[in-house]
């Protein structure tokens, strides 16, 4: 369980987040959704550590962020940034950077940690893209090879920032089919996602921000119910079953 109590954050001059206290379940998918600026990301960047908190606290299984070493976090999160260099590395080698917080000093990877890099690649179907530049790659492409990284890592939790970003609708559903199947594996998931549709389609649970504050946590289908997304959005919802699924409309009058 990962909570985070009284958490005020921002940056210079600027508080994005004020008080905020919100408990991440264990084994959920978990989207953060809400208006451009409202502090998703900050959100995202603060539970990892990636940035200082100006008061309050971050628990993960009761144990605050402060006391972990960085191989030891390294080993419990792995984090999906939403802006990302395109290095000049082969995707296979990329992947491999996941093993990095395992290995000690100067120790080569094993015959273990190839594995599961293979592993890695085999859930996201990107075994036929090891030996190709990323650079080579299409949008899609990268995003499932980043995942792949980030799922070599072996972590009990995974944040994702924007995982769906500069993809096609065809891609997103892709991408996040695999997000379903990574925590099939019995992962946390936590992402910030701006679709707020495929928020409430792939999500057991929902948080919704705005101005710095939670406006709504819990169930996706009982946040989506209260109507406070929709009311944060200034649009209006409605939940349609569409060929034996349930859809979930955001729309204006």
């Amino acid at each position: 369980m990962i909570e985070l109590r009284e958490v005020t954050v921002g940056y210079p001059g600027n508080t994005v987040l004020e008080k905020v206290s919100l408990t991440l379940e264990p084994g959920k998918i978990t989207s953060l959704i809400g208006p451009n600026g409202c502090g998703k990301t900050t959100l995202l960047r603060a539970a990892c550590g990636l940035l200082p908190l100006v008061e309050g606290e971050v628990l993960y299984h009761g144990k605050n962020l402060r006391q972990f070493g960085r191989k030891e976090f390294a080993r419990l999160v792995s984090i999906l940034p939403q802006v990302r260099d395109v290095p000049s590395i082969r995707a296979g080698q990329l992947v491999a950077h996941g093993r990095y917080p395992h290995l000690s000093f100067g120790r080569s990877l094993t015959g273990q940690d190839r594995e599961k890099i293979r592993w890695a690649m085999e859930q996201t179907n990107t075994l036929s893209l090891g030996g190709k530049e990323l650079s080579q790659l299409s949008g899609g492409e990268r995003q499932r090879v980043y995942l792949a990284m980030t799922l070599c890592q072996d972590t009990e939790i995974l944040f994702l920032d924007e995982p769906t970003t500069y993809l096609d609708i065809g891609q997103k559903y892709e991408m996040l089919d695999l997000v379903r199947q990574v925590n099939q594996l019995g992962k946390t998931v936590v992402m910030v996602l701006h679709d707020l549709p495929l928020a409430f389609s792939y999500s057991h649970q929902v948080i919704v921000l705005e101005k710095g504050q939670v406006a709504a946590q819990g169930d996706a289908q009982e946040v989506f119910d209260s109507g406070i997304p929709a009311q944060v959005f200034g649009v209006r919802s409605k939940a349609l079953s569409l060929e034996g699924r349930k859809e979930f409309l955001f729309y204006q009058t």
